[in-house]
């Protein structure tokens, strides 16, 4: 029977059978994990002088019942070791375990099967070929992770099946909590350089050697001037690791962290390990979404990936400064037959970051920093102005104005709601030359002339805003038309009018050192892959 293989793009791609394509070996290792694959892909060309041939592939390619008979008829009938990882038992790979060990059973090959949870799996046990006692040893070095310790299982694996493998040297195991740099692996304490900058990350990226983004953000900082240290934790929260961050942070005194771990790290006494410097502590996201997804989402990142990477670390304080990878398969490796789906460092998102990190450092050496606060005009009540749920931005902004020295009126609210800054409508068209011919195209579809504005009158643009020494206090203007705010006010495919543009040109012309938004929606994060952030 001639069966036809296509390609499928759907979020249920196990319905359609799947064709790896790839040639006999003599080990083979299969796993739903992209870490585990990653860890085996670094350990194998890390020996490959000692080890057998091996293919690689993710169980999600063989979920689909023709897909595990084609593989098993034109891979794995070849080999004389299997090992496979589960994540979450037998019953999440039932076809596909059945048919390996009856082929296994059959030629007399060497089978591995060992949960992926760190537990020990009677069933599983019973589904191998191998010895108990030689599982347990696998199973241990697939749970330490990293390159040397997937090169040794390999090489255990290997030998059971009375292959050749040469001794694997190295430590096999990677601490709970380290230091890591890209060029010499796991290091022991670093020694402070000039503006040093930690950047804290997951210890699993390491044991999977996936850590473009890491290595990405590592040089992109030394490149700016910076002593980056990259500090790795099973996560904020393991045992053992507060204590650790706690200590390395206060040893280095950085100018800075960026964190790349995901959720919250607050403890129950409502602190967290990255609280124990007063530095900034910035945010960063490693989305598992594909770029080309990203770019084409209205809203960027996934809901998930924006609840761990956005929402819940900013609940701990942390400054969120943009995403800097993408999840997508790399180049197929002609050894191992396999395209590994990885963390791909964003080379111009990561200079985004590094631009970031460079900028506060040099806000954070300024004495007298000029700033804009903006307010939120939502929903537009008199009596809920600078509207912030659950916050009282008016008062925040007193705080802030007391804390920089800055005066700030008591009336601040009733000022705001009367006084107003101008801007003329000439120097706003000269500026609206600097942004792509497109927006301006719709700008004008959209709105018409500048002059027509609500908020321009005899040649001059008109924002509620005020002065607090050099200071300046401002409430954002209107997107769109007030009688359709509720459905406006949120649609970002809608383009918001002159006066809302002219705003954030207005304040990018006054060469300001920082931007607060309090309770008001970005600048110009509203253009479409784009960004016009003040410099």
């Amino acid at each position: 029977m001639h069966v036809v293989f296509r390609e499928s793009h759907g979020l249920e791609e196990t319905e359609t059978p799947f064709d790896l394509g790839q040639d006999p070996a003599e080990l083979v290792v299969l796993s739903f994990s992209d870490s585990d694959l990653g860890a085996f892909a670094a350990g194998w060309h890390r020996g490959r002088a000692g080890l057998p041939t091996t293919r690689l592939a993710n169980l999600v390619a063989l979920r689909h019942p023709l897909s595990v008979d084609t593989y098993v008829e034109q891979t794995l009938s070849g080999a004389k070791g299997i090992l496979i990882r589960l994540i979450g038992g037998e019953s999440y790979w039932p076809y596909g375990l059945a048919s390996v060990r009856d082929l296994c059973q059959r030629r007399g090959i060497a089978l591995a099967v060992l949960p992926a949870d760190g537990r020990e799996d009677p069933a599983l046990d019973a589904a191998s070929t191998l010895p108990v006692s030689t599982l347990r040893r696998l199973q241990a070095l697939c749970d330490a992770g990293g390159a040397v310790a997937a090169q040794a299982a390999l090489a255990q694996l290997a030998l059971s099946a009375g292959l050749y493998a040469g001794p694997v040297m190295g430590a096999k195991t990677v601490p709970e909590c380290g230091w890591y740099h890209p060029q010499k692996g796991v290091i022991p304490a670093p020694e402070a350089g000039p503006n040093p900058v930690v950047i804290t990350f997951y210890r699993s990226y390491l044991t999977a050697a996936d850590t473009d983004p890491i290595d990405a953000l590592f040089t992109a900082l030394t490149e700016r001037g910076f002593t980056p240290h990259a500090l790795f934790a099973p996560s904020l929260k393991a045992p053992g690791a507060p204590e650790f961050l706690r200590s390395a942070l206060a040893a280095l005194n950085p100018v800075a962290i960026i964190n790349a771990t995901a959720f919250s790290g607050k403890g129950e006494d409502g602190t967290t390990p990255l609280d124990s410097t007063l530095c900034p502590v910035f945010q960063v996201a490693l989305s598992t979404a594909r770029r080309k997804d990203w770019a084409e989402a209205a809203r960027g990142l996934s809901p998930a990936d924006l609840a761990m990477h956005v929402v819940l670390p900013e609940v701990d304080g942390r400054i969120f400064a943009g995403v800097i990878s993408f999840k997508s398969p790399g180049k197929r490796d002609p050894d191992l037959q396999f395209s590994r789906f990885a963390h791909r460092a964003d080379a111009e998102r990561v200079a985004q970051v590094a631009d970031r990190i460079a900028a506060w450092h040099r806000l954070s050496q300024t004495r007298t920093p000029r700033l804009a606060m903006v307010l939120s005009t939502y929903p537009g009540r008199p009596d809920q102005l600078a509207h912030a749920v659950g916050l009282d931005a008016l008062a925040s902004v007193q705080s802030i104005c007391a804390e920089l020295g800055k005066a700030c009126p008591l009336d601040l609210g009733p000022r705001l709601a009367r006084q107003t800054l101008t801007w003329p409508v000439s120097d706003y068209q000269a500026a609206l030359k600097t942004l792509p011919p497109a927006l301006q195209s719709d700008l004008a579809t959209a709105w018409g002339a500048p002059e027509t504005d609500p908020a321009a009158e005899n040649g001059q643009f008109h924002f509620r805003a005020l002065m607090a020494g050099d200071a300046l206090i401002a409430l954002q203007p209107e997107r769109g038309e007030v009688a359709k705010r509720d459905d406006d006010y949120h649609d970002l495919t809608r383009t918001p009018r002159h006066g809302y543009v002219a705003f954030y040109l207005w304040l990018r012309s006054l060469n300001l050192h920082a931007l607060i938004h309090m309770g008001a929606h970005g600048t110009l994060e509203w253009l479409p892959g784009k960004s016009v952030a003040l410099s």
